[in-house]
């Protein structure tokens, strides 16, 4: 999960085992959609995703020769001073969680604080949206649901479902969490329903399942 300094949440995912590799992928694709900020990034305790965030973000130190013989040793990625991020720890005892608490791995810890502070979405280190965001595509997609026939034999026709779960879901179900109150008359109260697109300023209406389908990518 990553939170973007002005106070958005930017959601990525990859298909795949949690491997270096798919970590490595996820990363570069959260980099690709933002405008060039540096999110405030939380995740579990994967190892693979402090080195997946030093690839992406990190500044490439070159390390000085010995003048010994032999392979000249390869450059280090380390983090710039704006890159945040902590790591939630949970501790299990017999299969059950017993303890949740959470560590930063870069950035300063005040600035941090100060971050949450200002991020009307959440005031705590946690990893609640991607574990949301799981259990909805789960509820929405068969192919994603667990113990069913349904599930997906092949690499290739799950990710484009879950491209295409991902545009309905942004751009076509309006979010109840997300609509305006307009005015109240005749003690009946009036919204405006909205899509995360919407919210995000990047469109100005619903869309419609044809007008997603027939849209053209330039």
């Amino acid at each position: 999960m990553a939170f973007d300094p002005r106070n958005k949440v930017i959601v990525s995912f990859v298909v795949g085992k949690r491997r270096q590799k798919e970590a490595d992928k996820l990363l570069k694709s959260v980099k690709a959609r933002s405008d060039g900020h540096i999110p405030l990034f939380t995740s579990d305790d994967l190892s693979q995703y402090e080195t997946a965030i030093l690839k992406a973000y990190g500044i490439e130190e070159e390390i000085p020769k010995t003048g010994s013989r032999g392979r000249p040793r390869s450059p280090k990625f380390i983090p710039p001073p704006d890159l945040m991020y902590c790591r939630v720890i949970k501790q299990r005892k017999n299969g059950r969680v017993v303890r949740v608490g959470s560590e930063v791995v870069f950035g300063d810890e005040i600035k941090i604080k100060e971050a949450l502070e200002r991020s009307p979405v959440s005031s705590y280190i946690n990893t609640t949206f991607v574990e949301r965001n799981n259990l909805t595509m789960r509820e929405r997609n068969r192919r994603l649901t667990r113990k069913t026939m349904g599930f997906s034999k092949e690499k290739v026709p799950l990710v484009e479902s879950l491209n295409l779960y991902s545009a309905i879901y942004h751009f076509v179900k309006p979010n109840n969490s997300l609509k305006i109150e307009l005015d109240v008359m005749e003690g009946h109260r009036r919204w405006i329903y909205r899509t995360p697109m919407m919210a995000a300023g990047i469109t100005d209406h619903i869309w419609t399942v044809e007008e997603l389908l027939t849209f053209k990518v330039f």
